[in-house]
């Protein structure tokens, strides 16, 4: 390789350089924190008040010198405070800042942002697959990538389907608003449903409907039900089945199909679709909840262009190429893509929502 002389040319290198460190940094930091994620040491800290290291490993039932070097750490990062820097190491003892605990703690809330660590360290634990699925051309089915992705996917859109979906996605549509909140009840088909909670926040939002929520992962309906189960309120209006949408048994029975997030990852959208169409009663209507990407490929892209696309080659496409035949959507689906998609469908009108987000494009589907 020829040697970088120009000053352009050790300017650009230096950029990159400063980047794949800062990038480290947080890659690592997220490494970390998945460690006080999984074995609950920032719930102790949040429940027991300030803790020096032997107290955390006693709390927490993990050995004492770990303790040490994990409190050092976050509290290097900022992530907790600590009360004397100078003091003794085993005499030091650190907090974990409410705005922190919010964070990190709450799953309703819609700054959590703990899930991001189990996307990383689950996606990088099917490296040795995802390379031979590039060479093979084949994909990574999505219940081998186990509960660590499996549950940061719940738990990453979990607060915004608790807090927004009844309240502001889903009135965007006045008429299927209105029609969830009149007599007769209404019913719904949550699609590729997950852990359920888009499915019990309908349920909670609209007192009146049944919620049938529908996924081919058996793993994920029975998170679902486990979440059914901690949800009392809703449990006699919502079903959870690993069924297909396509059931010919289920067809015209609902006033809204709702897939969120999960026609990028389908290796037959197309057919997905049609199945929803079908399952729609007389006035009924689909809203697809996708990412926000940006209307063309452009480059540079911003931050949620290169964070989605890292998602499609770890996750989303390798799942998506996992059933053959597939299209090889990839979570970097363009707004005409789907449109496209869905006219192929049987759909007659495909409308972009006027919905607000910084992650997700939401569209209409009608018949």
């Amino acid at each position: 390789m020829a040697a970088i002389t120009t000053a352009p040319e050790v300017e650009q290198r230096d950029a990159l350089v400063g980047r794949l460190f800062a990038a480290s940094v947080g890659a690592f930091d997220l490494a970390v924190i998945y460690i006080g994620d999984r074995l609950g040491l920032y719930r102790v800290l949040a429940d027991g008040g300030p803790a020096s290291a032997p107290e955390l490993a006693e709390r927490a039932g993990i050995h004492g010198r770990y303790a040490r070097e994990w409190l050092e750490h976050q509290a290097v990062g900022g992530i907790l405070d600590v009360d004397d820097p100078a003091g003794a190491a085993d005499e030091r003892r650190y907090s974990l800042p409410a705005a922190h605990a919010e964070v990190l703690l709450d799953p309703d809330s819609l700054a959590t942002m703990a899930p991001m660590a189990r996307f990383l360290v689950g996606g990088i634990q099917r490296m040795p697959d995802l390379l031979a699925a590039f060479r093979s051309g084949e994909g990574v089915a999505w219940d081998a990538y186990g509960p660590d992705v499996r549950e940061a996917q719940a738990s990453f859109n979990r607060p915004g389907l608790l807090h927004l979906l009844a309240t502001e996605w889903i009135p965007a549509m006045p008429d299927v608003d209105e029609r969830l909140r009149s007599d007769p009840p209404a019913r719904v088909a949550d699609i590729a449903c997950g852990a359920g909670w888009s499915t019990i926040a309908i349920a909670r939002g609209y007192p009146g409907v049944r919620v049938d929520g529908l996924d081919l992962d058996p793993a994920s309906i029975e998170l679902a039900q486990a979440n059914l189960a901690a949800a009392p309120d809703v449990g006699d209006r919502v079903t959870f089945a690993a069924r297909d949408a396509a059931d010919p048994a289920l067809s015209g029975r609902y006033d809204l199909v709702l897939i969120v997030e999960a026609v990028h990852d389908m290796s037959q959208p197309v057919a997905v679709l049609r199945a929803a169409r079908g399952l729609l009663a007389p006035g009924g209507a689909a809203l697809i909840v996708d990412e926000n990407v940006a209307e063309s490929f452009t480059v540079p892209g911003d931050d949620l262009e290169r964070i989605l696309y890292s998602y499609s080659i770890l996750f989303c496409l390798p799942n998506g190429l996992a059933d053959q035949p597939s299209v090889g959507t990839g979570t970097v689906m363009r707004p005409a893509v789907l449109e496209a998609m869905a006219l192929e469908a049987g759909f007659s009108t495909v409308t972009i929502l006027p919905i607000e987000h910084d992650a997700f494009r939401f569209y209409r589907l009608d018949p």
